[in-house]
């Protein structure tokens, strides 16, 4: 009777070890623990330091990566099922990414109606909030204004309410209004996209220089006397958008013409995945990279700046991959440190940042010949198909997907990882996978490849994806620091700010998938549309 009883009883024991073990191991493991983190010294100046962090509990650290996680699904009468998916997870107090999107109906007076416009934009910023911020009001709006007015009949005058209404956030005059062609022509389009970028960064330089010249009275221009404006209503609402800075990545879908435009300025990164069925009956998913990342890194970045500068500055105008050594992004939105003369720095400055208690930092010592950084983007046209390179069309129920993502996430994923985790997660994929396990699971193929201008990627090669989370964009996230090795995640996560940025950035993610040919499911609706083009 005793042998019979002490086989099962061993096997249980046998059994429940590796969890006993688990849980001992887990519940018993520090939890604290020590990094090496960068504080001003007793001399003032920067040195490295320990610091002890304690090790969060799991649950608090999920509720932080779903805290800011939205999506929205619906189908439109072309046929067209669209579910978007934004997330963001900070690193710097307060965050310095932004994002928005606005889906815009085409009016039954528009000669392309019925359709959209779809637009998604994430911002990057860096040396404080508040151009990324700024962007995530008004970018959208200014690049519709330029679209709306490729759709006004050639013998109008574009309606300048809503410019008007941009350059009122950003404190300015009304303009004239500004005639244009009826035209929907890729080539005119990115235009548009680029001449709405450009006239915003623009207007954002120069709205310190008005609100200086608006306070000049005659006595002071005839004495050349800098008036002190530190306590002006619209002196720092003007002074910080210009000087701090934001990267900028936005996607227009146009469902009338089926146009996909990805503008890109900085170093965040557009990566779209193609389902593509195999005549095996498996298929895989074909990745196409929509945008460059901007740094001097890429080779014709570097060209482009040593082009528009004199050959004495060749050697350093890029330095380590940054301008001047210091801005990794080549073009960015804001950053009146590479942009403005030395002189207008140094008057801007003394009118009204020196009486807040905030001068600005002066330009860099290799400073010439600004400026050095522009926010003219990179536009990318491909159709809503994204056929590939060998011109076969894809299946028009093919479902596609594109992923919008600050530098943050590319920090720590490569492109392919980031198509196999969506594809995955599309799939259905649960609980955990090895990381060596995926590509079977999950197999890519590669189109178009973009130009990596990152310096290395974070990511460990070892260890397990998570498919834990509902939202596609905070999948993302938990799989760039840490995914299914919940050890790893915890550290990463625990290091609080300013001490985080030294080992993440912030991150923000946006994925827009989209399936074709869904006619019959289409719900004729327009409770999401919000606005007419």
């Amino acid at each position: 009777m005793l042998r019979r009883v002490w086989k099962p009883v061993a096997a249980t024991v046998v059994i429940g070890a590796p969890a006993y073990y688990y849980y001992k191991t887990y519940y018993s493991a520090p939890q604290t623990f020590d990094i090496p983190v960068r504080v001003k010294g007793a001399s003032g100046k920067s040195e490295m330091s320990t610091r002890r962090f304690p090790l969060l509990p799991m649950k608090e650290l999920e509720a932080r990566i779903r805290e800011n996680a939205s999506s929205e699904t619906y189908a439109r009468p072309d046929g067209i099922t669209w579910k978007y998916t934004t997330a963001n997870l900070a690193s710097n107090n307060p965050i310095e990414d932004a994002h928005s999107n606005h889906v815009v109906g085409r009016d039954d007076s528009d000669p392309s109606a019925p359709g959209d416009y779809l637009f998604f934009a994430v911002m990057d910023g860096h040396g404080g909030y508040e151009t990324s911020r700024l962007l995530s009001r008004i970018l959208i709006q200014g690049v519709a204004l330029e679209l709306s007015a490729l759709i006004a009949d050639p013998k109008a005058t574009a309606q300048s309410g809503l410019l008007d209404r941009v350059r009122s956030l950003l404190w300015l005059s009304p303009s004239k209004s500004v005639k244009a062609p009826l035209d929907a022509d890729p080539i005119r389009v990115s235009q548009a996209i680029e001449n709405a970028f450009t006239n915003l960064d623009n207007e954002l330089l120069q709205a310190p220089l008005r609100v200086l010249a608006n306070s000049m009275n005659a006595e002071a221009w005839k004495t050349k006397t800098i008036p002190d404006l530190s306590q002006h209503p619209l002196a720092l609402t003007t002074m910080l958008p210009a000087v701090s800075g934001s990267c900028a990545l936005m996607a227009i879908f146009d469902t009338a013409h089926r146009d996909l435009y990805v503008a890109c300025v900085g170093d965040s990164r557009a990566v779209a995945g193609i389902w593509e069925p195999s005549s095996d009956g498996k298929g895989q998913w074909r990745i196409e990279v929509l945008s460059e990342d901007q740094t001097g890194r890429n080779p014709s970045e570097l060209a482009r700046i040593r082009s528009e500068h004199p050959k004495d500055e060749e050697d350093y105008v890029i330095r380590e991959g940054r301008v001047l050594g210091g801005l990794e992004p080549s073009r960015a939105f804001g950053d009146a440190r590479y942009k403005w003369p030395r002189p207008v720095q140094e008057l801007l400055n003394d009118a009204f940042m020196v009486g807040n208690g905030k001068p600005l930092r002066p330009p860099p010592s290799l400073f010439k010949t600004p400026p050095y950084v522009t926010a003219r983007p990179v536009v990318t046209h491909r159709k809503m198909s994204l056929p590939p390179a060998s011109g076969s069309a894809s299946s028009e129920k093919s479902m596609r997907f594109l992923v919008l993502a600050t530098d943050g996430l590319w920090d720590q994923l490569s492109n392919d990882e980031v198509v196999g985790l969506v594809g995955g997660h599309l799939s259905g994929l649960k609980g955990t996978v090895p990381k060596s396990e995926l590509a079977n699971l999950v197999p890519t193929t590669s189109g178009s490849q973009g130009v990596n201008g990152k310096n290395k990627r974070n990511g460990a090669k070892e260890g397990s994806w998570a498919f834990a989370d509902d939202n596609l964009s905070a999948h993302l996230i938990r799989n760039a620091f840490g995914g299914g090795d919940e050890l790893v995640l915890r550290r990463l996560l625990s290091i609080s700010a300013p001490h985080s940025r030294r080992y993440r950035d912030d991150v923000t993610v946006t994925v827009v998938c989209w399936e074709e040919g869904n006619e019959a499911q289409a719900k004729i609706s327009t409770e999401k549309i919000k606005s007419k083009l």
